[in-house]
């Protein structure tokens, strides 16, 4: 019996009807016509402090501050791919998604290597790129590979019927979709074959004595 893949969506906006949604919801439609299993998570309406960098999370395999970066994890470690969206505020995304990516990629010690990873912005006009590029080093720093699309995984628009208008960014959501669940499939199926790639994490260079 094949495994059940899945996919962790996180709507970074604090609107649950917003223009990260309209973004979003074109992308779990394709997803469960390729037979792949979604969860979407509200995080921007929520009340996320950023970390202290006190370490009880490496004795204790979670987060101290017993939230929903907590409740996120096994879900994310269960997935095969993670997408996160954001609104753009002055040319970077939300705070507090910064703030729970900061804390959820930290805390959790399970293996981040080959899930799928892909970041979706929404802007009025500008500050997209910008935005993109922030949260797409979550997943570079992390083993993941990053998955692309038609044009970079933006839309446009003030409002969610503005951001239904952009017929092209609408698009490159579904071309984002169906290009990660290529991914997704594509890995799992090599994992069979060959196994993981090697991946340590052992070295930590800091320079110590300046030299």
């Amino acid at each position: 019996m094949e495994r059940e893949l899945n996919v962790l969506l996180i709507n970074g906006s604090p609107h649950s009807k917003g223009c990260v949604v309209e973004a979003l919801s074109e992308m779990t439609e394709v997803f469960e016509k390729e037979g792949i299993r979604t969860a979407v998570m509200q995080v921007g309406n929520r009340k996320i402090p950023g970390c202290v960098g006190c370490g009880w999370c490496g004795k204790h395999g979670k987060c101290v501050t017993d939230d929903l970066v907590n409740e996120a994890a096994p879900l994310f470690e269960k997935a095969d791919g993670l997408v996160v969206g954001s609104p753009v505020y002055y040319g970077s995304p939300n705070g507090t998604l910064l703030s729970f990516l900061d804390r959820l990629f930290y805390s959790t010690s399970f293996s981040k290597q080959m899930k799928v990873g892909a970041a979706v912005v929404s802007c009025r006009r500008g500050g997209n790129t910008a935005s993109f590029d922030a949260l797409n080093k979550y997943f570079t720093i992390s083993g993941m590979p990053v998955a692309s699309s038609s044009y970079w995984n933006m839309v446009h628009g003030f409002d969610a019927q503005d951001v239904r208008k952009d017929l092209e960014g609408l698009e490159t959501m579904r071309n984002l979709a169906y290009g990660m669940a290529f991914l997704i499939r594509a890995i799992e199926d090599a994992k069979e074959t060959y196994g993981l790639p090697p991946f340590t994490h052992e070295k930590f260079t800091s320079f110590p004595d300046g030299k």
